[in-house]
């Protein structure tokens, strides 16, 4: 006879004895097919929607050990399948009349296995495709949302899910510091809807950017349509010339749920422009007199973006000497002398013009400038003074010399 108090030792050892359990996969599920019957309905039929789903988790299992410890091991170990356990399977209309119940509590479906559902449905009275959204709810929360294209009375036998793609319009070129006005197309050539499209405009640097807005968000683009994103792109004077890439990242859903990713790229031109000015003018000596050679230095500078390419000035002085300088390349924040070595001139102000040839990368450019310079009369004082000097010393020489000549009287 077995004694009460040891029985319940015992059945307390039993209950203490928890099953340890290890999960080796997380099971979900799919559509792995659907059909509908007919593959075109006509307006007011009725038709069907046959769905397949699938456990996806082939070898989910989850092993139990129980019995009594023996050597600090169980002495029993079993596994077992991880089933799905399918709460409820509807169907939601999106155009599509669904004449039939939501599936309720539909039970387990275990690793790699599947099960049919059948949804009965009628075509609605406008011709096109739709898209009914089948739903799957499991055990746990999670839940599968699934669209199925359903085809009335329209010539698409199987649609195609959306394409988007790109076309962008820049301007040919712009200067660093100017704004530049850009046309983004996104086109869906596909023959299904395209949802919750994002647009995101990158940086080609610190110095080419969006003006305000660098994403954009357009809630779908019908098939075939086109959507068009104006935006101005800003640069500074320091941009460098060349071409600029600002990335473009798009998103979008297909119909099937999917989610797509494109990449693209705004290709700016910029061109920088020379800005060519005098600096200074300067003359060697300082203070022309007349006849009397010189030279002439007017430094041209370039205060624009871009390089000023073949540089060359020339002058319409009447005077005789080199009356064309070459320079060259100026650089942007620099300048470089032209110089003149020109013949004596008459005296007065003398008007002229220089006119500044150069080429950037927007092409060739002359630019004129008026000018004047001043030439004092010859000075004759200093010879007048001379020559009067000289005739006193000569004078002075002669009395001296008769005076002390023989014969006279220097009493």
């Amino acid at each position: 006879m077995t004694h009460p108090g040891r029985f319940r030792i015992i059945f307390m050892v039993v209950c203490l004895l928890v099953t340890f359990q290890s999960v080796c996969a997380e099971p979900t599920v799919t559509i792995d097919s659907y059909q509908v019957t007919p593959p075109v309905l006509m307006p007011g039929d009725m038709g069907t929607i046959q769905i397949t789903i699938k456990n996806t988790a082939s070898t989910a299992t989850i092993q139990e050990s129980s019995g009594i410890i023996v050597d600090g091991k169980f002495t029993t170990t079993t596994s077992k399948d991880i089933n799905v356990f399918i709460e409820k399977a509807g169907l939601e209309g999106n155009g599509i009349v669904v004449t039939g119940s939501n599936f309720q509590r539909i039970g387990d479906i275990g690793p790699g296995q599947t099960i049919p559902i059948t949804f009965l449905i009628k075509a609605p009275p406008t011709p096109g495709v739709y898209f009914p959204e089948v739903w799957i709810d499991t055990t746990g929360g999670r839940s599968t949302r699934y669209p199925i294209p359903v085809n009335v009375n329209t010539q698409i036998s199987v649609p195609k899910l959306a394409v988007v793609s790109t076309a962008i319009t820049t301007p040919q070129a712009i200067r660093p510091g100017d704004d530049a006005l850009v046309s983004l197309q996104l086109i869906n050539t596909g023959e299904s809807v395209a949802d919750r499209v994002l647009v995101r405009i990158g940086n080609a640097s610190t110095s080419v950017m969006p003006k305000n807005i660098q994403l954009y968000h357009i809630p779908s683009i019908p098939p075939g349509k086109t959507e068009s994103i104006e935006m101005v792109l800003v640069t500074d004077r320091k941009t460098a010339t060349g071409i600029a890439h600002l990335p473009v990242s798009l998103q979008y859903y297909t119909v099937d749920g999917a989610h797509h990713t494109e990449t693209a790229a705004i290709n700016l031109p910029i061109k920088g422009q020379a800005e060519i000015g005098i600096a200074s003018i300067e003359t060697s000596p300082e203070r022309l007199t007349a006849g009397e050679p010189f030279n002439l230095i007017i430094r041209i500078e370039n205060a624009g973006t871009g390089d000023a390419k073949s540089v060359s000035a020339r002058i319409s002085l009447p005077i005789s000497g080199t009356r064309e300088a070459f320079l060259g390349k100026i650089k942007p924040g620099n300048d470089a002398p032209a110089l003149f070595r020109l013949g004596g001139a008459p005296p007065g102000e003398h008007l002229y013009t220089v006119a500044i040839d150069y080429a950037d990368d927007w092409g060739n450019n002359t630019i004129t400038r008026p000018l004047a310079i001043n030439v004092a009369p010859a000075d004759y004082s200093g010879l007048i003074i001379g020559i009067i000097m000289v005739a006193l010393l000569a004078s002075g020489a002669w009395y001296l010399f008769l005076k002390k000549k023989p014969g006279r009287n220097n009493g």
